[in-house]
């Protein structure tokens, strides 16, 4: 009987969720992040098309390391775009998640 009384002491919810009103300049914030954001995959779109002409360079003057570090720098630019391009629905997702925890 006693075990079945610390169970039900561990699932008690305290009824705390976010508030989306309560912090102000919120809007301003969420504008914020969302030009940081812009501001990131700008970069990459440029990281990405030098690293293709370095890929490229290296690969025509016979340059194995230009070509090298042109393959990682391409590889490493389509990389954060994808984190970039998913990083509202990656918060999401884990938010969501988060939640479901008892």
């Amino acid at each position: 009987m006693f075990l079945a009384d610390k169970v039900i002491q561990l699932a008690y919810d305290p009824g705390i969720k976010p508030n989306e009103g309560g912090l102000p300049g919120l809007a301003v914030l969420k504008q914020v992040m969302g030009s940081i954001n812009l501001f990131g995959i700008i970069a990459v779109v440029g990281a990405l098309a030098v690293s293709a002409g370095v890929w490229a360079w290296g690969h025509h003057s016979g340059g194995h390391q230009a070509e090298a570090n042109g393959k990682k720098g391409v590889l490493v630019s389509a990389g954060a775009a994808l984190l970039l391009g998913a990083a509202n629905g990656v918060v999401a997702f884990f938010s969501t998640l988060g939640t479901q925890v008892h």
